[in-house]
C-alpha cells in the first residue's frame, strides 16, 4: 500500500540557508505522526511544505502514489488538507459561522452544513457558545472552534501547528483528552508539531525528531523514546533537563 505521503530529495533554503534536507520520508494512512526538534529545525517549515502551503526548492512530494505537480497542488488535493496552529486565527463572526465556513466554501448545501456544524459543536462541547462572535471567547474556547472547524470537512490528513501550547495547563489536558478521543474515530492522518514531550507522549503514535533540518531519528513513538540514537537522544535530554 501506498503511503498518503511521500517526499524524496526535499531541500528549502531561506536566501542561501539550507532549513530542510529531507533525503526520503513517509507518513502512512492512519498514523499520528508528531514531529519534535529545537528551536530553528524546520518542523514549521516541514509541515508547510507538507500542507502544500509552500513549494520546496527541491524534491518530490507524492500523494498516494501520484506525484504532485512543481507548479503546486490542485485545488481538489489541497482540500483534501485542514490545519489547525497555535492562533486560531478565527473570523469575526460567530462560533457556528466559523466552523461551517470550510463546507460553505465547498459549496454543501445549507441545510447539510447546519447538520454537521451541529454534530461538531457537540463533539467539541462547544454547543453552548454557537452564536457567540468569536472575538469574545477563551484561548481553550477558541482552539476548540479551531479543531472543530479542521475537523468538519473529514480532511484526509490534519495538520496541526502547536495548537496546545498557548493555553494553560487544566485547559490543554481537557481539550487532549477530548481530541484525542475524536480523532481516534475519525480515521484521519495526522502530523503534529509539538515542543511539548507531554503532548507527544499523549497522542502520537509515531514521531520524527528533527535538528539543524533534518530527520535524525524517526519510529513508533514509544520506540524513539526508548531508544534514541545519539542525534535524537541529544536534544531530548536538553527538553527533559530545562523543560518545567
Amino acid at each position: 500500500m501506498n503511503p498518503y505521503l511521500h517526499f524524496q530529495g526535499i531541500k528549502h533554503y531561506f536566501g542561501k540557508r539550507k532549513v530542510l534536507d529531507i533525503p526520503e520520508f513517509s507518513i502512512s494512512g492512519g498514523d499520528f505522526l508528531g514531529v519534535m526538534g529545537p528551536n530553528g529545525a524546520g518542523k514549521s517549515t516541514f509541515l508547510k511544505i507538507a500542507s502544500f502551503l509552500e513549494a520546496p526548492v527541491e524534491g518530490t512530494i507524492s500523494y498516494r502514489g501520484e506525484t504532485v505537480p512543481e507548479n503546486g497542488a490542485p485545488l481538489g488535493l489541497r482540500r483534501k488538507f485542514s490545519i489547525a496552529l497555535q492562533q486560531p486565527l478565527l473570523l469575526d463572526t460567530t462560533v457556528s459561522q466559523n466552523i461551517g465556513v470550510g463546507l460553505k466554501l465547498r459549496k454543501i448545501p445549507r441545510m447539510e452544513i447546519a447538520k454537521r456544524v451541529d454534530l461538531w459543536m457537540d463533539r467539541f462541547q462547544i454547543s453552548h457558545l454557537a452564536r457567540k462572535n468569536a472575538r469574545f471567547l477563551s484561548g481553550g474556547e477558541a482552539q476548540r472552534v479551531s479543531l472543530a472547524r479542521a475537523m468538519i470537512i473529514e480532511p484526509e490528513i490534519l495538520f496541526l501547528d502547536e495548537p496546545f501550547s498557548a493555553l494553560d495547563f487544566p485547559t490543554k489536558i481537557k481539550l487532549m483528552e477530548d481530541f484525542r478521543e475524536i480523532f481516534a474515530s475519525s480515521g484521519t492522518t495526522a502530523m503534529f508539531v509539538s515542543h511539548d514531550l507531554m503532548e507527544v507522549k499523549f497522542l502520537t503514535s509515531s514521531l520524527a525528531i528533527m535538528v539543524g533540518g533534518e530527520i535524525k531519528q524517526s519510529g513508533a513513538t514509544l520506540d524513539v523514546l526508548a531508544e534514541p540514537n545519539e542525534a535524537a537522544a541529544e536534544f531530548l535530554e536538553v527538553w527533559k533537563k530545562y523543560s518545567i
